[in-house]
């Protein structure tokens, strides 16, 4: 286990238990009455190992997926919107339904970026469901079935044919990143690869989970 400071591995338990439990590290440095620098350093390494743990789990498997961008981060500039939304960071994300979501921050929401991450998730002759953005065009072209939601003609859901599941884990994500009250650029991804964590894990227990990731007995 990793050594910031020389504290007990009770101690080092309960910081674990109230990241699961999500507990601010202002929060818990007053709950343990540990100095908040130390649990921040905890909290950080948590979040390291869990960034790890997540690319570990990456593998192509079949099934019914979908596909979506959103974008993170500054509020729009006043009168733009969609795709390239200025200030704000993109962010490609494909849930498997029934399973678990992936998600990888990109420079812009293009085709060249976003094909190569559904290759890497899913396998040829899955069924992708996405919006209408032409990004997705030509998905049938490299082995996949596709169907498309018009949100433009405002219509959410049909069937078999919507994104809620995707969508869902957005709201989550960005529900949850608010309380940060802005998180530098650099450290965004790991924060974002905990979201993905904690929503892929929510029917388990995080804290055995984690002391296993983290090795702790």
């Amino acid at each position: 286990m990793h050594k910031y400071n020389k504290i007990s591995l009770y101690k080092i338990k309960k910081i674990l238990e109230l990241f699961c439990e999500d507990i601010s590290a202002t929060a818990s440095s007053k709950l343990l009455s540990i100095n908040r620098n130390t649990i921040n350093k905890y909290y950080n390494y948590f979040r390291k190992k869990i960034y790890e743990y997540e690319k570990s789990q990456m593998e192509v498997i079949s099934g019914e997926f979908e596909a979506d961008e959103s974008y993170f981060g500054a509020s729009r500039v006043k009168g733009k919107r969609g795709r390239g939304a200025a200030g704000k960071i993109p962010v490609f994300g494909i849930l498997k339904r029934n399973g678990n979501v992936f998600v990888q921050p990109i420079s812009k929401a293009s085709k060249k970026e976003i094909i190569p991450l559904i290759k890497r998730n899913a396998e040829e002759g899955s069924m992708i469901y996405t919006d209408s953005w032409k990004a997705y065009d030509g998905l049938i072209f490299d082995g996949y079935k596709h169907q498309r939601i018009k949100h433009g003609e405002n219509q959410f859901a049909k069937g078999k044919n919507h994104i809620n599941g995707i969508e869902s884990f957005w709201s989550y994500s960005k529900r949850r990143l608010s309380k940060f009250n802005g998180i530098p650029k650099d450290k965004f991804e790991v924060h974002l690869k905990e979201c993905e964590f904690r929503f892929n894990n929510r029917t388990k227990n995080l804290f055995m989970l984690l002391l296993k990731i983290l090795k702790i007995k």
